[in-house]
């Protein structure tokens, strides 16, 4: 049986923010999406489409799906479209007859320049909108506006998903740790890794073959870089490691570091610890702005302002992104005002955006000191999603 739980809420959670945008329509309009996949589709739609398929939701509460015969029975069972239309030969017909019924003044379509979650429709899509629309009096505009916040409000339902996400990737984590010793390779503790991902039945939160990322010591490179079998875990240096996982269709995403304590040696080395208490005191200076109402930047500069006081070079990413049914969720960014993130670094935060903290700085000599830790906003601040890393873990040897 198919759980339509989620996309039940997020349809009812359209509405209201349409009616909070004043925008009369959201139109998501999709083919063959087992290839070119809207993101905005899975929260409305149980499944793929093959043929075109128009998704309408009114401000008024009016919902259309219209999809091809052999699968327009998908939408019909979700039992919540208010007419779910069925055609074959093409879809145009049916689309201008709901249009010209409902009669809006702005439709709004899956594009946007800054929001890659947000900007499913394709451009052979939007030019065949535009020729069915020709003559008509409709504006497209970007939905943008309103798929922002559809991503950024996480329902109940998705934040206890994203929550058990996190439970099973903090168990791994422990694993991990009985499991580290020197001499393993990252590509070897990589493959431990995606074992116990294949015990849980899940699968990496992104691409597998850097999901984990996996740093061992000071010279392996730093990025989306593949684990390799070149750099090993050695007594005396850092082990890092990114990783989430996909559970009930949501994710984690979380770094970890660890160090291989030689025998003997009773305490961190101190430019390690310095390295973690400054980047563990960068996330409490974001955690510490993070609430309702804040733009994504100032949350930011403030993480921002913290590393570079310790005396590091400042990061050269955001300190955090959205997640949920993807890595990279979407919508408002926890970024710097740089042109390459568009206006994401603008976005207000909200209450139910669940969201990453993350940085890291290079040890000379130990190798990558890197914290990411998953939250959620609350009405007055955000709370923790697992267990954050507090000190770091110690792995004798």
């Amino acid at each position: 049986m198919v759980d339509f739980t989620i996309q039940l809420e997020k349809i009812a959670q359209a509405v209201g923010i349409l009616q909070e945008q004043n925008v009369d329509m959201w139109l998501t309009f999709v083919r063959e999406t087992e290839h070119n996949a809207d993101p905005a589709l899975p929260l409305i739609s149980p499944s793929n489409v093959t043929w075109h398929t128009a998704l309408i939701i009114t401000r008024e509460g009016h919902k259309v799906a219209i999809a091809g015969r052999y699968e327009i029975v998908n939408f019909e069972r979700m039992g919540i479209w208010d007419e779910t239309i069925a055609y074959d030969q093409s879809i145009q017909p049916a689309l201008i007859e709901v249009l010209d019924r409902l009669n809006p003044r702005q439709i709004a379509v899956n594009y946007s320049e800054s929001d890659t979650a947000a900007d499913g429709l394709s451009h052979g899509m939007y030019l065949t909108l535009q020729r069915y629309l020709a003559g008509k009096p409709y504006q497209l505009i970007s939905a943008e506006n309103i798929l922002n916040p559809l991503r950024g409000r996480k329902t109940p339902g998705e934040i206890a998903r994203i929550r058990a996400a996190v439970a099973l990737t903090d168990d791994i984590i422990n694993r991990i740790t009985a499991y580290l010793k020197p001499g393993l390779t990252e590509l070897e503790i990589a493959n431990y890794i995606h074992a116990e991902y294949r015990k849980e039945g899940v699968v990496p939160s992104w691409d597998p073959g850097h999901c984990p990322t996996v740093s061992c010591g000071a010279e392996t490179p730093v990025g989306h870089v593949s684990p390799s079998s070149k750099y090993v875990a050695t007594t005396g240096e850092l082990v890092r490691i990114d990783q989430g996982v996909i559970l009930d269709h949501y994710i984690s995403d979380i770094q970890r570091v660890w160090y291989l304590q030689p025998a003997g040696e009773t305490e961190i080395p101190a430019p390690v610890q310095h390295a973690f208490d400054s980047v563990r005191a960068a996330i409490l200076a974001a955690g510490a702005m993070l609430k309702p109402g804040v733009q994504g930047c100032v949350v930011d500069d403030a993480s921002r302002k913290t590393i570079i006081d310790a005396g590091y070079p400042e990061y050269q990413h955001a300190v955090g992104h959205m997640i949920g049914r993807t890595v990279h969720d979407g919508a408002t960014l926890l970024g710097p005002r740089w042109e390459r993130y568009g206006k994401t670094p603008f976005g207000i935060v909200e209450a139910g955006n669940c969201f990453t903290l993350e940085l890291g700085v290079h040890v000379p000599g130990y190798g990558l000191v890197s914290l990411e830790e998953d939250v959620v906003v609350t009405d007055t601040g955000y709370e923790w999603l697992g267990k954050p890393q507090t000190e770091i873990i110690v792995v004798p040897v």
